[in-house]
């Protein structure tokens, strides 16, 4: 059972870390380019995708990658069966 809970550690420590590391970058973005900053996101709860962003293009990318992620996973899901 000793590895289970490192490899738990060890995944959230990489995962808070990336989530560090693409929040400094959306702030250092935003100090640069002030005015030009577009910015959007994708929150999947579970196959369904959640889009948001600053502009129509942006919204428009995201939900395309939310479909295919979506496509993606109900695929894997069916193979898996």
């Amino acid at each position: 059972m000793r590895s289970s809970e490192n490899f738990l550690r060890v995944g959230a420590t990489v995962t808070f870390i990336g989530f560090i590391i693409v929040l400094a970058g959306v702030v250092l973005t935003m100090l640069q380019h002030p005015a030009k900053t577009q910015m959007g996101g994708l929150i999947m709860l579970g196959p369904i995708p959640i889009v948001f962003g600053s502009a129509p293009e942006i919204t428009t990318n995201m939900l395309g990658l939310g479909l295919l992620i979506t496509i993606l996973y109900l695929f894997l899901w069916k193979t898996k069966r």
